[in-house]
């Protein structure tokens, strides 16, 4: 379907007022028919990042610290506290973006807030290697089904939050 992933409530809501007096089309009763078909996988995904979440983000801090140690200082200020209230926010918004199969609701109510706030701080470098770092752990982590689920996400947060 060429339809933008849109939460399944949004779907069902747009469904209701484009059917308004006739029946769905096949096409229409697809985007539902997808949803439910991958709702299952969505979900094992989810379970699993929630299981994960500690693992993921220690070693994403790990490689971060590693390989680009000044990404965690501001000045003479080890800022590596924030960095990991803020990854874990975008992780779990994320991964529930994920599960609705709902990007475009994470970019709009999350990330292009952040994303003011990360340039602000001059935060931009740090956020596209922290989400090219987390793509490289979740396809460790994560079986590569999964990883095909939540890797897209991830390069959308690297993308908008990252962008210079």
């Amino acid at each position: 379907c060429t339809r933008k992933p849109q939460i399944m409530l949004s779907q069902l809501h747009s469904l209701s007022y484009e059917t308004d007096g006739r029946y769905a089309t096949d096409e229409e009763l697809k985007v539902i028919d997808d949803f439910v078909r991958s709702f299952a996988l969505r979900a094992q995904t989810y379970q699993q990042l929630q299981a994960i979440e500690g693992q993921i983000l220690q070693q994403v801090y790990i490689k971060m610290r590693s390989r680009h140690p000044e990404l965690l200082v501001s000045g003479s200020t080890d800022v590596s506290a924030k960095w990991k209230r803020d990854t874990i926010r975008v992780l779990r918004y994320s991964a529930i973006a994920m599960l609705l199969n709902d990007p475009d609701s994470l970019r709009e109510r999350l990330l292009f807030w952040m994303k003011t706030i990360m340039k602000a701080f001059g935060a931009e470098r740090s956020c596209n290697v922290t989400y090219q770092v987390m793509q490289e752990v979740v396809k460790q982590q994560l079986s590569p089904t999964q990883a095909s689920l939540f890797c897209p996400i991830l390069e959308m947060n690297r993308q908008v939050l990252g962008a210079v």
